[in-house]
């Protein structure tokens, strides 16, 4: 693996204006900035009402492909509008400039894309995906499984323009921030080592945000990741959330949706890239034929994705996002 460096938790990290510590709440708190769009979703939903989302959620749903009922709406171009919710479930309210309207939002590849590796060629298992989001990879064999988590929490971050809040620890616990990369700051390594080093002009550009991205992926991963990571219960799962265990090489995937019944049961969508590096994609779920949602009153002790199995331990949250 390409991680050589492990990390130290040292708090949570304040953003810039856009964030504040909202009284009673210990986690990150993103005030009312707009949802933004991601890779073009097809309308703005956070222009829809509570009422308005909260009567198409508990509409029962369903799209009927070859004789078979499906969750997955093939004509949807977002997250949201791809996957129906199923019959007795809501999707959770989407707070104002919340993750969980951002992943929503986020736009889809065409219905029955392959899931591609960095380069170029198909995946070599194309059944264990429900559908690819348009996020592009970086250059080179890193964009794997914790770097896909990574690059959503950043590209995330820096939609809603909460840049201070973009950092990120290495392997050796080198605490490695955006605002300082933005600054022209850039690694020296030396052996296990890691400092900043002035070498360039400010740039605020999305094209050097890219770079700075990259350059935590060669030195971040799934070890890293989970220390800066807090049990939460499966009964609260929230979009942003992940199944992660870290190791050499470990995995993680992340919740992408949560939508929730009556009873307060919740069932909810996981996300993945994974080993060699491969675009990040919707999962399916073994247990249901044309149903990806998985659901909480059908966990015990593990969760089983396609490629991994996880022990529901393993539910973790990175920060408290309004979502």
């Amino acid at each position: 693996m390409k991680r050589t460096i492990s990390l130290l938790i040292t708090g949570a990290i304040l953003c810039m204006a856009a964030v504040s510590v909202q009284s009673g709440h210990s986690g990150i708190v993103l005030k009312e900035l707009p949802v933004p769009h991601a890779s073009a979703p097809e309308q703005d939903l956070s222009m829809v009402s509570l009422e308005e989302s909260q009567k198409e959620n508990t509409m029962a749903k369903s799209v009927v492909a070859g004789g078979k009922v499906s969750l997955l709406d093939p004509a949807g171009s977002t997250l949201e509008s791809r996957f129906l919710v199923p019959a007795g479930y809501k999707r959770l309210e989407k707070p104002a400039g919340s993750l969980q309207g951002y992943l929503r939002q986020y736009s889809m590849k065409p219905d029955k894309s392959p899931v591609l590796l960095y380069d170029g060629k198909e995946k070599r298992r194309q059944d264990v995906h429900a559908a690819v989001f348009s996020m592009p990879l970086v250059e080179g064999d890193l964009q794997q499984c914790a770097d896909s988590v990574i690059r959503m929490y950043g590209e995330y971050l820096w939609s809603v323009g909460a840049y201070d809040g973009i950092a990120f620890h290495l392997t050796n616990g080198f605490f490695m921030d955006y605002p300082s990369w933005r600054a022209g700051k850039r690694l020296l390594v030396d052996n296990n080592k890691v400092s900043w080093v002035q070498k360039a002009a400010y740039d605020d550009s999305k094209e050097s945000f890219v770079k700075y991205l990259r350059q935590v992926m060669v030195y971040a991963g799934t070890l890293s990741l989970e220390k800066e990571c807090t049990r939460t219960d499966l009964n609260q799962v929230l979009a942003g959330d992940l199944l992660i265990r870290g190791g050499s090489p470990g995995h993680c995937v992340m919740v992408v949706d949560v939508a929730e019944d009556e009873l307060g049961n919740r069932c909810f969508l996981l996300a993945q890239g994974y080993m060699p590096a491969q675009e990040f994609h919707v999962l399916n779920n073994p247990l249901h034929d044309s149903d990806p949602w998985y659901y909480s009153n059908e966990i015990k002790d593990t969760v089983v994705t396609p490629e991994y199995t996880f022990s529901t331990d393993s539910l973790k949250r990175w920060r408290e996002f309004t979502r």
